[in-house]
């Protein structure tokens, strides 16, 4: 098992010095997915929700999010991601909207952690949109697929 980055030789949590790191061409993707009933899928492509088109608003904020991770992961660097995508999926089986998201960089780290939560906050976009006709709405399989560097 590997060392934990984000813990001192003291235990104390500390941010991770990357200035040594080389610049590299960083991409990541990530998704997820949120379970719902039938109907609150109709009513989202129908644009019938009240608050709005629920997933233009929720790739809106999934990219909103991949941009202010390092604000709000309190060690987490603040990165200058030159794109991020939020896209959704509706299966055949209409019980559910997958989420996926990549980020990209050039810098010293990774950005793994904008791509989770551009996914994180779409789907949670998307609960507080539908909230008032769905109850029974399940945020699930948030994950990293992949990372790569260049």
């Amino acid at each position: 098992m590997q060392k934990l980055t984000h813990i001192d030789a003291r235990g104390q949590a500390s941010m991770v010095d990357v200035s040594a790191k080389p610049m590299l061409r960083r991409e990541a993707l990530a998704r997820g997915e949120i379970r719902l009933q039938a109907e609150t899928i109709r009513l989202i492509q129908s644009q019938a929700i009240a608050k709005g088109n629920v997933l233009a608003t929720a790739r809106l904020a999934g990219i909103l999010a991949a941009k202010k991770t390092g604000e709000l992961i309190p060690l987490c660097h603040p990165l200058p991601i030159t794109h991020c995508e939020v896209n959704f999926d509706i299966p055949a089986s209409r019980d559910r909207i997958v989420i996926r998201a990549s980020a990209k960089i050039s810098a010293q780290t990774g950005v793994e952690m904008e791509a989770l939560m551009a996914v994180s906050i779409a789907a949670l976009t998307i609960y507080d949109m539908c909230k008032a006709v769905d109850k029974q709405m399940r945020i699930a399989e948030v994950k990293l697929v992949s990372k790569t560097k260049k």
